[in-house]
């Protein structure tokens, strides 16, 4: 199973917005003892506009994909959806790497149906996935043919 993991806690987004609005309000005082009455409002507006960012990085951050597979089975869930978006058995599931080095589409397919995984990865990672993906498959139909017998 491939596990998620997030780049930053939420304590450490806090710390980061605290860091920022303070280096901020300190030179908006600044400006305005010598001066310049708009530097807090406009202090203000840029806290503002830095929270509502860092609030969608952090959303971003949320995406996953749990790629589960074993003998007899092999799930794709995301993130945002309770239940599983693809769901087959491994040894009818085919592998499929569409497009360029740049722009590749890395796709599970099995009677039919297909999902891509991996959308919001880079590129490297994508082929990493890839292959890690197809050996991880050729080790599940072994097992499963060899539980056959």
């Amino acid at each position: 199973m491939l596990r998620p993991r997030r780049a930053m806690s939420a304590g450490q987004f806090a710390v980061l917005f605290l860091a920022l609005s303070l280096a901020m309000f300190l030179v908006a005082g600044y400006a305005w003892s010598r001066g310049n009455v708009f530097a807090p409002a406009f202090a203000l507006l840029d806290a503002a506009f830095i929270a509502a960012v860092l609030r969608w990085v952090w959303r971003q951050g949320e995406r996953f994909e749990v790629i589960a597979l074993d003998e007899r089975r092999l799930e794709v869930r995301r993130s945002a959806r309770p239940g599983p978006d693809f769901v087959a058995h491994p040894y009818w599931v085919r592998l499929r790497v569409d497009g360029d080095e740049d722009g590749q589409r890395v796709l599970l397919a099995c009677q039919g149906r297909q999902v891509e995984v991996g959308a919001f990865l880079s590129p490297g990672e994508r082929r990493d996935l890839a292959a890690r993906l197809e050996r991880m498959l050729a080790a599940a139909r072994r097992r499963g043919l060899d539980q056959r017998d």
